[in-house]
């Protein structure tokens, strides 16, 4: 039985640091009615992992392991399981013990059957991205096809998912990145026009890309630097939809008044399960049709998990969703 054998996985036994992150032995999970044993191959590092461990977000049980988003092949199912059976390969949106291990248990409705098109490095990169993404544009902003959109911060895992759902709906879409390895990115990934948003003025291009009009609709990765920003790109009765934020920051109400703008957020964590479902069928429809392609950014083996989490706050622009290897 598994359940006697030891996995490796990444333990938080005190909110901090980095390098609270550590390494250890323990036992394989079982899982219960309605739950999947997954063998993980991959899974996905995101920014709110990163918070969650620095206690600066809502505060799991310690010891705990880290992660949402795994890729990999069932092992096992618990009674009551229909969706999935052994050896299938699948992806995840959440898990109950973790996705930083050699195994990992999640709820059946949190598993989802990956195409062999896909690899394991990308399956682990379509839970928390792809499901922001869709949650972002259709349950917040309710895009519509020809409206114009701005992702801030585009190159990111959450950013790249967001370029590409945009182009299938239609959208005239617009991105920014640090770098211009990161704008390269963003047009090879779905966006009509990207900018460096650490060049002086480029608010200035993203307005003159709309004819002076603003935007319909701004996507936000980084609120706490961008918003006010935001609020003067956007369009008449324009939509905001914060992803990310690293902090508070001041703004005048009569910059939302002026636009009858709305700001509004995203936590996927907060999604009903049937918005859930109605997000799994569209991705499935995008990866059989070969638009939805997961961009992979920096590899790291488990081990090296602490300094996943110090690359991804720290790294002067992102590209692509960054993984974790077993």
């Amino acid at each position: 039985m598994l359940g006697s054998k030891m996995m490796k996985a990444i333990r938080v036994s005190e909110f901090g640091a980095p390098s609270v992150l550590k390494m250890a032995s323990v036992s394989i999970p079982q899982p219960g009615n309605g739950k999947v044993l997954i063998r993980v191959h991959a899974c996905g590092v995101n920014p709110v992992e990163t918070y969650i461990r620095a206690g600066n977000y809502e505060k799991p049980a310690l010891p705990y392991t880290p992660g949402t988003d795994a890729a990999g092949v069932v092992e096992s199912v618990g009674e009551g399981v229909t969706a999935v059976k052994k050896g299938d390969r699948v992806y995840t949106i959440a898990t109950d013990t973790g996705s930083y291990a050699e195994y990992t248990v999640a709820a059946e409705d949190c598993v989802h059957k990956l195409p062999d098109a896909l690899d394991f490095a990308q399956g682990a990169a379509i839970g928390i991205p792809y499901f922001t993404a869709f949650r972002a544009l259709v349950h917040k902003a309710r895009v519509k096809a020809g409206q114009t959109l701005l992702i801030h911060g585009a190159s990111g895992g959450v950013g790249i998912a967001t370029c590409q759902l945009a182009r299938a709906m239609g959208l005239k879409v617009l991105g920014t990145a640090g770098t211009p390895e990161g704008v390269k990115l963003i047009t090879q990934n779905g966006a009509h026009q990207a900018f460096n948003h650490r060049e002086k003025g480029y608010t200035d291009k993203i307005m003159a890309a709309t004819d002076g009009k603003g935007v319909d609709v701004i996507v936000e990765m980084l609120a706490n630097s961008n918003l006010n920003k935001d609020l003067q790109m956007l369009a008449k009765r324009g939509r905001i939809v914060i992803i990310g934020s690293r902090g508070p920051i001041e703004i005048d109400p009569v910059d939302i008044m002026v636009k009858e703008a709305l700001v509004t957020a995203v936590l996927i964590f907060y999604a009903k399960p049937e918005e859930n479902k109605q997000s799994a069928s569209y991705l499935f429809s995008g990866m059989e049709a070969g638009w939805l392609r997961p961009l992979v950014g920096s590899k790291y083996p488990l081990d090296k998990a602490a300094q996943a989490h110090k690359d991804i706050i720290e790294s002067p622009g992102a590209g692509g969703k960054m993984i974790l290897t077993m």
